[in-house]
């Protein structure tokens, strides 16, 4: 879409704007960078933010890793997209594409094996989109989630701003394009139960942490059921979500109920007459 002023002030409130104007004239922005329409910037503020935005989406696609949660977007995001309209970041797409096709296909090899090495988190991004099913167990990855809660706010217990979880849902969303169905449930069902352990952690930015708890419940409700019909995974799924309505976070309790009343009823469509 066309990035114009009028286009940025359809996305965020007029006191937002504003806001995103003030960051801009203040000179906020830093390492911008530009790879065909997605744009990843540094934005300064109490700390220094990620920002990233497509160009060609709907309303720009943002994210930003600070903690607003109001309506729209918020003004790191703004500030950005208002650089864009005069002034875009130099595409860095066909220097990469140039590099890649000038490149031998043993050195790019052996290039990609050692980033692997050292990077899990790519190399389980590579493994769900060109290897075999995940290895990973629930408890691993749930681990990890439950690292990044820790991680944020080390000082203190609780937890003021919003956590990337991007990691995990892209990487489910890489075993559902393969119809990994299993290996995406477990992804989803380590957010769950980490969002649904760490919630009581939470204060502030509570959209975001409700909407990612939504998106990771249903997720693994929608896998489940397409994992081949698995009976013994449905009912183990149940299993799952009946003890976490008892024992989990009570305002929770609700979408348990609802995640096991969906799985129950797929059961019952499953089973033969």
């Amino acid at each position: 879409m066309d990035v114009t002023r009028e286009a940025v002030r359809d996305v965020c409130t007029d006191a937002v704007f504003e806001r995103g104007e003030n960051y801009l004239a203040e000179g906020r922005i830093h390492e911008r960078h530009r790879v065909d329409t997605t744009v990843t910037v540094v934005v300064s503020g109490n700390r220094q933010y990620d920002v990233r935005v497509d160009l060609a989406a709907a309303e720009f696609d943002p994210w930003c890793d600070c903690p607003y949660d109001g309506p729209g977007t918020c003004k790191h995001v703004v500030a950005v997209l208002l650089r864009c309209v005069d002034d875009r970041p130099p595409d860095e797409g066909d220097g990469l594409n140039a590099a890649l096709e000038a490149a031998d296909a043993d050195d790019l090899r052996a290039f990609l094996r050692e980033t692997l090495a050292t990077d899990a988190t790519l190399r389980e991004r590579f493994f769900a989109r060109f290897g075999e099913a995940s290895t990973r167990s629930v408890d691993e990855r749930r681990a990890a989630i439950d690292r990044r809660f820790e991680e944020t706010n080390p000082d203190y217990f609780v937890v003021f701003e919003p956590i990337d979880f991007s990691e995990w849902f892209d990487l489910a969303a890489e075993y559902r394009a393969r119809e990994q169905y299993a290996s995406a449930a477990a992804v989803y069902r380590a957010l769950v139960a980490s969002l649904d352990d760490n919630m009581e952690r939470v204060d502030g930015a509570y959209d975001h942490f409700s909407q990612a708890f939504t998106r990771a419940i249903d997720g693994y409700v929608d896998c489940v059921a397409a994992a081949e019909r698995d009976a013994n995974a449905v009912t183990d799924a149940v299993a799952f979500l009946d003890e976490r309505v008892a024992s989990g976070t009570p305002f929770l309790a609700k979408y348990f109920e609802r995640a096991t009343a969906e799985l129950r009823e797929k059961m019952d469509e499953e089973s033969p007459e």
